[in-house]
């Protein structure tokens, strides 16, 4: 006797999986800016030099003066001219006085009298050296500065994000199968 046999094909399941990455953009604007720098405040404030210039010395020295400077000097020339001959005479009596002691006054006394002293000779600069007068006063400065702050604004922009997810397909590729057959 014969026996049947079974024969079995069988086949699997196959699937197909297909995929698609996820896509991600992201932008970012730069932010607008503006930057404003007011110039600073100033003020600078001086008060005038002045330069004084005196030469009268220099004039008087040249006999170049005023009426009422030529009576100031006369007059003291004469005071100055009365108290010598007053001091000259005070001390030419004291000495008249005691003329036992010292020889003969009188000679020596008339010889002075008779001539005038000798004059100096040298060298007299006119204008006689700094008779000028100088006086200067600087000018000054004042400087006030005051700094004024930078004005900054800034405006930042939104990220501009853009995404696209990903994507997974499943399909069947193949699908199973079994078959049975019998034989003899």
């Amino acid at each position: 006797m014969q026996m049947l046999q079974i024969r079995m094909e069988s086949q699997p399941a196959k699937i197909h999986i297909q995929t698609s990455p996820p896509i991600q953009k992201i932008h970012q604007s730069q932010a607008e800016m503006s930057i404003r720098q007011p110039k600073a405040d100033l003020s600078i404030t001086t008060t005038p030099s002045k330069l004084t210039i005196d030469q009268t010395k220099a004039w008087e020295d040249m006999n170049l003066m005023s009426l009422s400077k030529w009576m100031e000097k006369f007059a003291d020339e004469g005071r100055q001219g009365a108290m010598e001959g007053t001091a000259r005479r005070v001390r030419q009596g004291a000495k008249l006085m005691k003329i036992e002691h010292d020889g003969n006054p009188i000679a020596r006394q008339a010889s002075s009298n008779a001539f005038d002293e000798m004059k100096r000779i040298g060298i007299t600069f006119v204008p006689s050296p700094f008779a000028v007068k100088l006086n200067y006063r600087p000018s000054e400065v004042q400087i006030d500065a005051r700094v004024n702050e930078p004005m900054i604004n800034a405006e930042p922009q939104k990220v501009i994000h853009q995404y696209t997810p990903g994507d997974v397909a499943i399909t069947m590729q193949q699908h199973q199968d079994l078959q049975i057959d019998f034989v003899r």
